[in-house]
């Protein structure tokens, strides 16, 4: 099982180079690899690895790309070196978070598959609000996932993810995170344009003046992942959770 995954699935003709538990057990029976004579869910992947001493969370670190450049490659990123320095047994008041959005629009068509009347060709019909529509027109969901703390933080809010949510965001978070005991925040997420924005540096730049000048509060260390490695994000399993939140 280990060196199956330790290849893409995209070797085996699938679409996605993202393995999932689902997708290790379809494609360990029909690859005929002599790993299993009859087909099996994604649990029995799961307990098997349990049994062997390896959580699927902690698989995910070893299934590595077949490139020989890739250690080297990886090493290069400033995540893992960010990680490593917090992780220190001399470091106590540092933490590690991943940080990331999702959202979606109520009036957008949707990307799905339907059935028609024979014959009859189907039509979807973009949706449109009146001016006081009270309802959002969009939602969005913020997520930090402290593996320190084996927790998932969510804030849900009205409309898309901007500069201005993003920051109060960070603020709450740095709160909790004071109220931790914790005094750095390494910060991992991607380049989208609500954490790159003028206003997002500028207010995180601001902040960490005043946590040097009054020396109390939470600094905070931006990280940005490579451009196209969702994967480096370790937030973007975790949206299966949902508890009620709200800013």
């Amino acid at each position: 099982m280990g060196e199956l995954l330790h290849h893409k699935p995209r070797k085996f003709g699938r679409g996605t180079s993202v393995w999932t538990l689902d997708l290790a057990a379809e494609v360990s029976f029909e690859e005929g690899l002599g790993l299993t004579k009859e087909p099996i869910t994604g649990e029995t992947v799961r307990a098997t690895l349990a049994r062997l001493g390896v959580r699927w969370e902690r698989a995910k670190r070893w299934i590595t790309s077949p490139d020989p450049e890739y250690a080297r490659k990886k090493a290069s990123f400033a995540s893992d070196r960010l990680i490593s320095l917090a992780s220190e047994a001399g470091r106590p008041e540092w933490v590690v978070g991943f940080l990331k959005e999702s959202w979606f629009s109520r009036l957008a068509r949707p990307t799905l598959h339907s059935f028609s009347e024979a014959g009859e060709p189907l039509s979807l019909i973009e949706q449109s609000v009146e001016k006081d529509d009270p309802d959002p027109k969009a939602i969005s969901c913020y997520g930090l996932y402290v593996p320190e703390f084996e927790e998932v933080w969510l804030r849900f809010v009205d409309g898309r993810p901007v500069s201005g949510i993003t920051t109060r965001f960070l603020w709450w978070c740095c709160q909790k995170l004071q109220a931790a005991g914790k005094r750095v925040w390494v910060v991992i997420w991607d380049n989208a344009s609500w954490h790159i924005s003028k206003e997002v540096r500028g207010w995180i730049a601001s902040h960490n003046r005043e946590v040097k000048s009054s020396g109390c509060g939470v600094r905070i260390i931006s990280c940005l992942l490579p451009k196209k490695s969702p994967w480096l994000n370790s937030m973007e399993p975790k949206w299966v959770l949902t508890p009620s939140a709200r800013l």
